[in-house]
């Protein structure tokens, strides 16, 4: 198995560049609209997941709004959709997929990037809109994402040193892009170990644990720290008092891939229930 995810900003070729590459390799390609469908199952709402990924928030409900459920349910589904796609490999175009799946041997991050004039003009030839607009609206569009990254992942994607390619198509085609990201994902620093294999499942369970207790509505205030590995899991922190250690467990248990449940666990009076927005 291996993953390739591909960022670009407000304009580009991304699309056709992803699905070209995943068609050489034999890969499944997916976008944004894949990923927001396979989160649902976690319980958040449609509209709620594409506004907290396509928009900016309002400068003061940035301060108080919890993105971190959402960024949770996010990487579960990524997870599960690449775990799902072992065999065949996975191209995902976007604007997340690059830091929701972080340190992994087998994934290969593009940086898709082009000088802004090049940018201009692709946006408003596509959305048919005069020069002035179509500059604004990539301005507006680069912020928005920054500050959405900012806030769910504490990172700028204008760092290359996030990504292991940036290809520049201002200088290259699309066709000589597909060459070369096809040809670095074949290059050992990019195959599939045991090791690397077995700390992506670990991080998938992971993940998927830490998404059910985190749009279950019965413990959206608890505390907890999850770790997965080869299907024991170890989950520490603190509960509020009206929440057993034996529920907690059993809900854990519930989830598929789970073999045993250690827990180290607290409870906290007086935590109060929260409910996500």
């Amino acid at each position: 198995m291996a993953v390739i995810t591909i960022y670009q900003g407000a304009s580009g070729s991304g699309e056709e560049l992803a699905q070209e590459v995943a068609e050489s390799l034999g890969y499944r390609c997916i976008s944004r609209e894949v990923l927001v469908e396979a989160s649902l199952q976690y319980g958040i709402p449609e509209a709620k997941l594409n506004d907290v990924i396509e928009r900016e928030a309002n400068w003061w409900k940035r301060f108080v709004e919890n993105l971190e459920p959402y960024r949770i349910a996010l990487q579960a589904a990524l997870c599960e959709i690449a775990v799902t796609a072992e065999q065949n490999g996975l191209v995902y175009h976007g604007h997340l997929g690059h830091e929701l799946l972080p340190g992994f041997k087998h994934v290969l991050k593009v940086l898709l990037t082009a000088p802004m004039d090049t940018r201009i003009e692709q946006v408003r030839a596509r959305n048919d809109l005069s020069e002035s607009a179509a500059r604004r609206y990539v301005e507006e569009v680069d912020k928005a994402r920054s500050r959405r990254l900012l806030a769910m992942f504490g990172v700028d994607w204008r760092d290359a040193s996030r990504f292991d390619l940036v290809v520049n198509l201002g200088r290259m085609s699309v066709t000589a892009a597909r060459h070369l990201i096809c040809e670095a994902v074949g290059l050992p620093d990019y195959q599939v170990t045991p090791a690397s294999k077995q700390a992506f499942e670990d991080f998938a369970l992971t993940s998927r644990i830490k998404a059910v207790l985190a749009m279950s509505s019965d413990m959206p205030n608890s505390r907890l720290e999850v770790r997965a590995s080869q299907g024991i899991i170890a989950v520490s922190g603190s509960i509020p008092t009206w929440l057993s250690e034996e529920t907690l467990v059993a809900k854990i248990r519930q989830i598929p891939g789970v073999k045993r449940v250690n827990a180290d666990i607290v409870q906290v009076p007086d935590m109060g229930v929260a409910e996500w927005p």
